[in-house]
């Protein structure tokens, strides 16, 4: 028999009939190879482990015995029970040591005994391979999410057993009688396929459709050579104009933000009630797998089905979808809408059973979709000579920091190089190497370069020249590229199905990351600019996710400081340093900042005195004060923790559901960052839902009060407006009456608002 391991307590296991493998380091033990490397022949391994001890499992052994002294003495002595008989024999430090070990010994060698007497239901020999269980595969597969081996399982299954038939539509009268079936069931599922995944610069090459039994493709602007005449993309759009624009119809679709977009530069007002498998499968699991159709279609399914890249592939070969012949596009899209359908019964059926995830769906999740397609469509204007101003100035500086760390080093390197970097820093500088990566170099990641830089020049250096090359990279290059042609304007892609607190995301550009604490950051959001005659209004919620803890927790002292009105972080300070609220000093009140924002996210007392720069027993002192004063944030903290660990999962105020998978994991560090994720995620969760329900808000009052305002960026618990100069003061007042009023919760919602030509004017 093979064992395959590096453990070496599995030493004791070898015989005339048992060999170690380690597959790691190609080494081979038999019972020759144990003597040779430890010393002793297996039958004593357990001896001699009960001497030595075991950090990794937590066993003393003998204090001071190490494997050359545990050789000798079972050498000289043959066994433990030996060696504890002859303990008077053995002198000095190490005899002490061992007479004083001799209670525990016997503990010792029960700990690292393994035990080879269970009883087992199967013995080996009875162990048959038999023939697979195709459907508990199945099962097994998708509950685990092994999507590859699944997708093998399933692609067999249906090339043997399913057949699917789908139409192509190519004349009116199909077209008719497809969209009557739609009128008289009063839904059915529409996706589009286009030339590009951004509703701004995508056009229409045709569209899907599947109402009952029936799902079709409609190709309408394939272009390649022999490709067969195709209704007209107008003449389509207009016979589908009574149903995209009927309230009283459902239309269920994924992604139906895209959709909005597409039909909105096609002049038609998507008005229809609107389901998003999309949507629905976030709403469920926001933390789970992908949730795009493939994905879904294998997890909720069974059924696996063509991904785009198969059809028009990726990288530089990648096609555009209107290159691709019609019968192929018709099996793909068709086959998509279908897939909607079956999904959307599936996944709407389990948020309607719960009233939490019904209300995130209902009331937030999908009104929040049209508002989304209305901001991006809407756009944002940039200045680009400036940014070309900016990325010049930011090259000089890249330069200038470049010769700084060439003069420090005593030669040239690539500063973006981690190789070069780690020879520099570690082996010619001989800076302290306090962290090492997966392969065992000095790491020379942002938090190691933090740490070293608060005592050397080049860390620093680094540090800035990382930051500057990725402003310049990410924006002052990349916005000028970024501008629509045609709008003149920047437009960003809002994703609210990525993140699993419920906060939005964005992407080409992510306007999430523009950082605000430096010059330069400030100096990119200058370049985000309003049209002549217009202003720009920032409003950003202030401290919403204490405000939240304060509420969820009711703790008196974080209500009284909120609804009092005081300064919050100098409140803490008080009550942590004992002090009146007038003395307290700005270290004081920065401290106390830091300690209520890292709360929030769970940060420990170690994690505190790193961030302080504190010694850790003084960071341990100032928590303990902390929630001495405020114990109902430590009380709704542990409480918080115990419903992960009983239900898996923690909610926001309304309902939206967070995942810890993490929360029961045997890997403590896992464990730990998943109650903290556990403790944090309800108050981000929560102002991420206040502020989409605000969003909904502002995007009605525009839309009633017909008035020259547009909605046009999102960024973390900040709302961007654009509005002529004549409807400013009114557009304050309503964006104020919207977010502060989103959300009755036990102390007052404070939003702060400014407005410039700017957005760093504004904020």
């Amino acid at each position: 028999m093979l064992i395959s391991t590096g453990d070496k307590d599995m030493a004791q296991l070898v015989n005339e009939n048992i060999t170690l493998v380690n597959t790691m380091t190609g080494s081979v033990l038999d019972i020759s190879g144990v003597v040779e490397k430890f010393g002793v022949a297996p039958e004593r391994m357990i001896d001699y482990l009960a001497l030595t001890g075991d950090n990794v499992d937590n066993i003393p052994g003998v204090a001071n015995v190490g494997p050359k002294t545990a050789v000798k003495w079972l050498n000289q002595y043959g066994t433990l029970d030996k060696i504890i008989e002859s303990a008077q024999e053995i002198k000095g430090k190490v005899g002490e040591n061992l007479k004083n070990t001799i209670p525990d010994l016997p503990l010792y060698k029960e700990l690292v005994t393994i035990k080879t007497d269970c009883k087992l239901a199967e013995i080996p020999n009875e162990l048959k391979l038999a023939e697979r269980d195709q459907a508990k595969l199945i099962e097994y597969f998708t509950n685990l999410e092994f999507k590859n081996w699944l997708a093998e399982l399933l692609q067999a299954q249906t090339t043997t057993t399913i057949k699917h038939e789908y139409q192509t539509i190519t004349d009116k009268k199909s077209l008719d009688t497809l969209i009557n079936q739609i009128i008289n069931k009063k839904t059915g599922v529409i996706t589009l396929q286009t030339t590009a995944a951004e509703g701004v610069t995508a056009e229409l090459v045709g569209i899907a459709v599947a109402v009952e039994s029936v799902a079709a493709y409609i190709p309408l602007a394939h272009n390649y050579a022999d490709a067969p005449q195709q209704l007209s993309i107008q003449a389509v759009l207009t016979a589908l104009q009574p149903v995209l624009e009927n309230h009283k119809i459902t239309i269920i679709g994924h992604n139906i933000k895209h959709l909005r977009e597409i039909l909105k530069r096609n002049a038609i007002l998507f008005k229809a009630n609107s389901r998003d498998t999309l949507i629905e499968s976030y709403v469920l699991n926001s933390g789970g797998s992908k949730h795009d159709l493939y994905s879904l279609s294998l997890k909720y399914l069974g059924r696996n089905t063509t991904k785009l890249e198969d059809l028009i592939g990726k990288g530089v070969k990648q096609k555009i979808f209107n290159s691709i012949e019609i019968p192929a596009a018709a099996k793909f899209a068709a086959e998509e809408a279908e897939i909607n359908a079956l999904l959307h019964q599936q996944l709407y059926e389990k948020i309607t059973q719960d009233k939490g995830l019904t209300n995130i769906y209902h009331e937030i999740d999908m009104p929040l979709v049209s508002v989304l397609a209305n901001m991006e469509s809407c756009g944002v204007l940039v200045d680009a000579k400036m940014l070309n101003k900016q990325s010049m100035e930011l090259n000089k500086r890249i330069k200038e920091l470049e010769k700084e760390a060439y003069a420090i080093a005593g030669c040239e390197f690539n500063l973006s190089s981690p190789k070069q970097l780690q020879e520099i820093l570690f082996a010619k500088l001989q800076l302290p190497s306090v962290k090492k990566t997966a392969g065992g170099q000095p790491s020379t990641a942002e938090e190691v370069l933090l740490d070293l830089a608060l005592e050397y020049p080049l860390p620093k250096i680094i540090l800035e020249h990382r930051s500057l090359c990725k402003l310049k990279s990410t924006y002052t290059d990349r916005l000028p590229e970024q501008i629509n042609p045609n709008t003149g304007r920047v437009h960003t892609t809002y994703n609210q199905a990525v993140t699993n607190t419920g906060r939005l995301s964005s992407n080409n550009p992510n306007l999430q990351n523009i950082p605000i604490r430096n010059e330069e950051g400030r100096k990119i959001r200058k370049a985000f600019i309003s049209a002549p005659g217009s202003k720009i209004i920032a409003a950003d919620y202030s401290q919403i996710e204490l405000r939240i803890i304060a509420h969820v927790s009711k703790d008196p002292g974080l209500l009284h400081a909120f609804n009092k009105g005081l300064d919050i972080h100098r409140a803490t300070a008080a009550e942590v340093f004992n002090v009146e609220f007038n003395a307290v000093t700005d270290q004081q009140r920065r401290f106390a900042k830091t300690i209520n924002f890292g709360l929030l996210y769970g940060m420990s007392a170690f994690g505190l005195s790193q961030n302080l720069n504190i010694e850790r027993q003084q960071a341990q002192k100032y928590m303990d004060l902390y929630f001495e004063r405020y114990p109902n944030v430590q009380k709704y903290m542990e409480e918080t923790r115990k419903i992960a660990e009983a239900q898996g999962y923690v909610e926001s105020l309304f309902g939206r559901r967070i995942y810890v998978p993490e929360i029961h994991s045997s890997n403590i560090p896992r464990r730990r960052a998943a109650e903290r994720q556990a403790i944090n995620a309800p108050m981000q969760s929560s102002a991420a839902d206040i502020i989409k329900m605000a969003m909904i808000c502002v995007d009605q009052w525009i839309e009633s009060s017909e008035l020259p305002v547009k909605m046009i960026m999102q960024v973390h618990d900040e709302l961007v407006l654009e509005a002529e100069d004549s409807a400013v003061d009114v557009t304050i007042a309503a964006l104020r009456e919207c977010m502060e009023k989103a959300a009755k919760i036990s102390v007052p919602l404070l939003v702060e608002i400014g407005v410039g030509k700017n957005w760093d004017e504004a904020h």
